[in-house]
């Protein structure tokens, strides 16, 4: 069904990218945030659950309020980013399986079973912040993908009253090469992987 991409594509996706920590000085329109979540979506998750949930923060507003709840050293790098997605995941995201995973009552494997629920939710979630970031560098875009911040502090500001946990945070944009730190070593196969 599908077939190997080309290098060009890999060396995008992989093999040349780094995290970006300084922007140059140009817009990523809405229309783009959007394409990435349109991309994102369709990569799988257990029975469909789809836990993921992103806030793009771009507004001087919107950053004013993330600021705060950052490391110090995170704060130049992300108010200079002209987005900043909030990777989150939801602990009711069972509540959608009706309409998500139709075939099967899938709700019933997670209500009331609270610590699996939310394993489902943080693995998953995870995994939708993998897809989230390679959509975005396959759309184009440079990602600073980032845990250094005050998680409880976030989750108050941007999701109170809800059952929505951040993750991590990912500046998103277009990178300076002056930003970009010389790439650190990698594992090597053999010392991460085996073939039984």
């Amino acid at each position: 069904m599908g077939h190997p991409l080309d290098k060009a594509a890999l060396d995008q996706l992989f093999d040349d990218a780094h995290t970006s920590n300084k922007w140059r000085l140009r817009d990523v329109p809405d229309e783009l945030l959007q394409r990435i979540v349109d991309h994102m979506r369709w990569a799988p998750t257990s029975a469909n659950c789809s836990p993921a949930r992103i806030v793009f923060v771009k507004s001087q507003e919107a950053k004013a309020r993330l600021k705060p709840h950052l490391n110090p050293g995170n704060v130049e790098k992300t108010m200079a980013a002209p987005a900043t997605a909030i990777v989150a995941y939801d602990l009711n995201f069972y509540d959608y399986l009706p309409k998500l995973y139709p075939r099967a009552d899938a709700k019933s494997w997670f209500a009331g079973k609270k610590a699996h629920a939310d394993t489902t939710a943080f693995r998953n979630g995870s995994l939708q912040g993998g897809y989230f970031i390679l959509a975005a560098r396959a759309l184009g875009l440079d990602c600073g993908p980032m845990s250094g911040f005050n998680n409880a502090g976030v989750d108050a500001e941007f999701f109170s009253g809800t059952e929505i946990k951040s993750n991590f945070l990912c500046n998103l944009g277009y990178g300076d090469p002056e930003g970009v730190y010389p790439r650190s070593p990698r594992f090597n196969f053999d010392e991460i992987a085996k073939i039984i």
